[in-house]
């Protein structure tokens, strides 16, 4: 057998069904989506409420459904509650992140986040109800621990988390995107295989009272947005 006969093998397909929405209908659930969407912002000061388990759970569950190279979901999310455990994430980050902003970080780096009002201290990770750690797989493993090479990890991950962020917005949520550097210690504190590479991590709760935000903005449509319509001759 051909590898091309093989490949026509494993193809099955099945009939798919998008529900037809009209013009204003379009319109009108983009809008409430843009509308939900400009409340996200990167939260660090977290309150100590309680959020149901099952709503963390059902934004994991759309993230999930992203897409991926090769339908490969190279993606583990951990969800960290317990008190004691989210302290020892805490200390490990912030022993990285003092070293980073003490010996690290070139002062280029530094100026670009002085706005951001950032520093080496972490109260979120253990402030937060819960911690989302997502993790990357490099690569697969198949039976016998044999390696299955995986491909645009990177890329899918990228998508699933901003799928898992724009659910938990949806919520009624805050977070935080924290990517402690280096982030090696996510995968010993939290027991994953060798394979699993920690990608972000990302405190979720509510804002606490008074809780502050950077006076950031974001770039205008017009500068991010480019439409080639027929008859439009790309810039030379």
């Amino acid at each position: 057998m051909t590898q091309s006969h093989s490949a026509a093998d494993a193809y099955q397909p099945e009939a798919y069904h998008l529900e037809r929405l009209d013009a204003a209908e379009q319109q009108r659930r983009v809008a409430a989506f843009v509308a939900t969407m400009t409340q996200r912002r990167s939260v660090r000061q977290f309150s100590a409420e309680p959020v149901p388990f099952g709503v963390i759970e059902q934004a994991v569950r759309a993230a999930a459904l992203a897409p991926s190279g090769a339908n490969q979901q190279p993606w583990t999310f951990v969800v960290v509650s317990d008190p004691a455990l989210k302290q020892r994430m805490r200390t490990a980050a912030e022993a990285e992140e003092r070293e980073n902003y003490q010996r690290r970080m070139s002062q280029e780096w530094k100026d670009a986040l002085a706005p951001l009002g950032t520093d080496w201290q972490k109260p979120h990770i253990t402030a937060a109800p819960y911690v989302i750690v997502v993790f990357e797989h490099s690569y697969g493993l198949a039976a016998g621990d044999a390696r299955v090479k995986h491909y645009y990890v990177r890329e899918s991950v990228g998508i699933a988390t901003g799928m898992l962020l724009a659910a938990l917005t949806h919520a009624g949520l805050a977070t935080l995107t924290h990517t402690p550097s280096p982030m090696g210690f996510l995968g010993e504190l939290l027991g994953r295989p060798p394979n699993e590479r920690p990608f972000l991590l990302i405190p979720v709760g509510y804002p606490a009272p008074g809780a502050t935000v950077p006076a950031i903005t974001k770039k205008p449509l017009d500068q991010v947005l480019i439409h080639h319509a027929a008859g439009d001759a790309p810039a030379s």
